[in-house]
């Protein structure tokens, strides 16, 4: 059997006919350079926000499961029109939805974890000469409701069908050539990164780094699976290669990161900051979030569409030991991933920036990454002037005087 490469292709590369038309083109030409070709499509374009649009146009909380059965059509769009423009060309070509591809999730409507993947009938396609098409960004739930995986879904389907196929490599095509030190489109300065390791990335992704989606590098990370990051608009340029073998870069900062739309939760204590989060463990909530603390408060950030479920828990547990909380909106984070600390000592002009008292709400570090909290207006501002303080000048990455 040929060696297998599925590859990725994210909503701006398939946003309308003539993309998609270049698209299988793309993947026929992979198939006449000797191997099997699985594809992976997001939605056309801006449409899973047209259809969450729609949803809320008819009810402004709407059902998860009947969310789930909306939205997961716009990968199916896309996946029939992409199999037809191969045929065109040609080839034979099948498509398949998360569902009929094996995609087994939990039942977490809108935010669903992939438990499995049975990937019979890709194999079975496959050995009859077929390029297979697969709607990313949903699966199926062990009592046969359709579930999707959230904003990114299509990677984690991406390196999971990878994964399981045992394929040689994963390819994520998308409107930037591959991972940079920061968002190009927001900080023009910012370099691509021609490797990363999986821990790299994956702090980059949780932190807010759009190019890939956090389960897809864990999922890769534990399969061994090397992701290429390429443009789908100039395909034949290097790209980042994310892998286990990335060359160390010890002591050294690897990027900044940004999420904007979050709100705060400012509670008036810092003694109670676990118990807020062992009742947001408790009642399962699935998502990431960002705690912080003085000796006078907490401030507990999550998404703006979880606030109605955390604001719950936390007024719950503020009357029961007798605090008091208020929300802050239109907040944002920004990320400093890699050895953030070490750059703070090696720019001495980086305390007036990090401790402005005006622009700061909080500071949380990990070993391996410095978070602040900043008001949403401010977030580009911020974020370009961190990334110039930590990548000055037009200095190569390997080249940073880190003490």
């Amino acid at each position: 059997m040929p060696p297998i490469i599925v590859q990725k292709f994210g909503g701006s590369s398939v946003a309308d006919i003539e993309k998609i038309k270049k698209v299988a083109e793309k993947v026929v030409d992979t198939r006449k350079k000797g191997f099997d070709v699985v594809v992976v499509v997001s939605a056309m374009g801006k449409t899973t926000d047209s259809l969450l649009e729609m949803a809320r146009m008819i009810n402004p909380s709407p059902s998860s499961r009947e969310l789930d059965m909306l939205l997961s059509v716009g990968e199916r769009i896309t996946m029939a029109l992409l199999s037809m423009a191969i045929q065109a060309l040609g080839v034979d070509a099948i498509s398949f939805t998360g569902s009929q591809c094996g995609i087994i999730t939990n039942a977490s409507h809108t935010n669903a974890r992939i438990i499995e993947v049975r990937p019979f009938r890709v194999l079975d396609e496959l050995a009859q000469n077929k390029v297979v098409i697969v709607a990313g960004y949903q699966g199926v739930s062990y009592k046969r409701e359709i579930t999707t995986l959230g904003r990114g879904g299509s990677d984690t389907t991406a390196v999971a069908l990878a994964a399981a196929l045992g394929a040689e490599r994963c390819e994520i095509y998308s409107d930037i050539e591959g991972v940079y030190t920061a968002d190009p489109k927001v900080v023009l300065d910012a370099k691509k990164l021609e490797t990363i390791s999986y821990e790299e990335m994956l702090e980059l992704s949780r932190l807010g780094a759009k190019v890939l989606n956090a389960d897809a590098v864990e999922f890769a990370r534990r399969a061994g699976i090397a992701i290429y990051t390429k443009s789908s608009f100039d395909p034949n340029k290097s790209g980042t290669i994310i892998r286990l073998d990335a060359p160390p870069i010890p002591r050294q900062v690897v990027g900044v990161a940004w999420k904007k739309n979050l709100v705060a939760f400012e509670i008036s204590s810092s003694d109670f900051r676990n118990v807020v989060v062992g009742a947001i463990g408790a009642e399962r909530l699935n998502m990431d979030f960002v705690v912080t603390f003085s000796a006078e408060k907490t401030l507990l950030v999550v998404p703006d569409e979880r606030c109605v479920d955390v604001e719950g828990i936390v007024k719950k547990v503020c009357e029961d030991v007798g605090a008091e909380y208020r929300v802050l909106r239109n907040i944002a984070t920004v990320s400093i991933v890699g050895a953030p600390l070490s750059c703070m000592e090696a720019r001495g002009d980086f305390a007036d920036l990090v401790w402005d008292e005006k622009c700061i709400l909080g500071v949380v570090g990990t070993p391996n990454s410095l978070t602040f909290l900043v008001p949403q207006g401010q977030v580009e501002d911020f974020a370009r002037a961190v990334h110039k303080t930590c990548f000055p000048g037009e200095t190569d990455r390997d080249e940073l005087p880190i003490k």
